[in-house]
């Protein structure tokens, strides 16, 4: 007598299925958000990564929140890019997901033993898919009811944004965002003080905002000083800080080229005017500063020194492109004397903190390692012969100290 054996049905590929979910979600425009929880990696600190979809340069993304205990990491990817990443991510570094979509959602867990299983269920009413602008409304770095902005005038005695206001808002964040990433990248430690000088800190702003960000955010001991010309300024923040109990907050006279330097952490020139934003790198450098921020304005030292090649006379003889001309090469080896001195730097397009067409940033963060700058300086110096230019300020300055050889 012969007994047929029972086929034997293969385990289901929850992980598969899961991932399937998540492609469907997005195809139908019915995601809303994918939480990542039960971290079992090697990275300390970091607790979950929450996965939203915006829209970057009007082409949709998923964007990535590694939520840490004392800070946030964003990074943005095309959504084919994105699914890839979540399905290594699992069970890899991550034992549980869960999908929160329009008409259903799903979870999906791993045991000790790495057994999983697949959860599945009906909302009890349709949800509603957040616009893009909603999203990125959400991924704010600062909160409306902090006092501060109250205090400023940013915000009314309810926390409501004051619609004259939009912009500064707006504004703000996007410095805390550019600090924030700089700040992860930088050698900088959150247990010890964080040293912060602000020139040219008008209103304050940034300086109480880059301030509230280290305190109430992070968790840190920022020690942050703005530093501003007007002395009616200087007296009005004064009594803010004090007024608001923003301890480690304090505003002084003077400028970039008076005040004496010091050790810094970090250093911010917002619209310094011509060769000032030379001075204000040359601080930051001579600082020890692990992070310079800049917004360059005006360009007239090199602009008056430019002797363009016939080649391109025809196309400068417009003010607007000559002018130009001046600000890239100006700022381009500004960013090629931070680098020479050990500096990762970047140079991008800003949002305007005044209201200016001025929206540049040159940001410089200190490398680990230093760096042989022999062959930078030498392709500096053929630039600087290209264009017939025979000082820049910030190499006067540097090479004075004995920073560049």
């Amino acid at each position: 007598m012969s007994v047929t054996a029972t086929p034997v049905r293969p385990a289901p590929d929850h992980h598969a299925q899961f991932i399937e979910l998540l492609q469907t979600s997005l195809e139908q425009n019915a995601f809303i958000k994918l939480v990542l929880a039960k971290y079992c990696g090697d990275e300390p600190d970091l607790q979950r990564l929450i996965i939203k979809q915006l829209m970057v340069k009007d082409q949709p993304c998923l964007s990535f929140v590694y939520r840490y205990k004392t800070r946030d990491i964003t990074k943005n990817f095309a959504l084919a890019e994105g699914v890839q990443t979540v399905a290594a991510l699992l069970p890899a570094s991550f034992k549980n997901a869960h999908l929160l979509a329009v008409t259903d959602e799903a979870q999906l867990e791993y045991s000790k033993k790495g057994k999983s299983s697949l959860f599945k269920s009906k909302p009890q009413q349709l949800r509603e898919v957040p616009s893009a602008g909603h999203n990125r409304e959400k991924n704010r770095f600062l909160d409306l009811s902090r006092p501060f902005l109250a205090d400023l005038g940013v915000t009314n005695h309810k926390h409501e944004l004051i619609p004259a206001m939009s912009r500064k808002w707006k504004q703000i964040n996007k410095f805390i965002e550019v600090f924030s990433h700089a700040l992860t990248s930088s050698p900088l430690a959150l247990d010890k003080p964080v040293r912060v000088s602000d020139f040219g800190s008008g209103k304050g702003y940034l300086t109480f905002a880059i301030h509230d960000y280290l305190r109430n955010t992070l968790q840190a001991e920022g020690l942050v000083t703005g530093v501003e010309l007007r002395e009616d300024m200087v007296k009005l923040c004064n009594e803010a800080a004090a007024r608001l109990e923003h301890p480690g907050l304090d505003f002084q006279h003077g400028d970039v080229r008076s005040v004496a330097p010091r050790a810094v952490d970090v250093m911010i020139a917002l619209h310094a005017c011509d060769i000032a934003t030379d001075y204000a790198i040359h601080m930051g450098i001579r600082s020890g500063a692990s992070i310079i921020m800049c917004s360059p304005c005006c360009h007239k030292q090199i602009r008056l020194q430019i002797q363009s090649p016939a080649l391109l006379k025809p196309m400068l003889q417009y003010g607007l492109h000559l002018g130009q001309q001046a600000e890239m090469v100006t700022d381009s080896l500004r960013a090629l004397f931070l680098e020479a001195c050990g500096y990762e730097t970047k140079v991008f397009e800003f949002i305007s903190l005044d209201h200016t067409n001025k929206n540049k940033m040159i940001l410089a963060v200190k490398r680990a390692e230093p760096v042989d700058a022999t062959e930078l300086l030498a392709k500096i110096q053929e630039l600087k012969a290209f264009y017939h230019i025979t000082e820049h300020c910030l190499e006067t300055l540097l090479r004075a100290d004995g920073y560049l050889v």
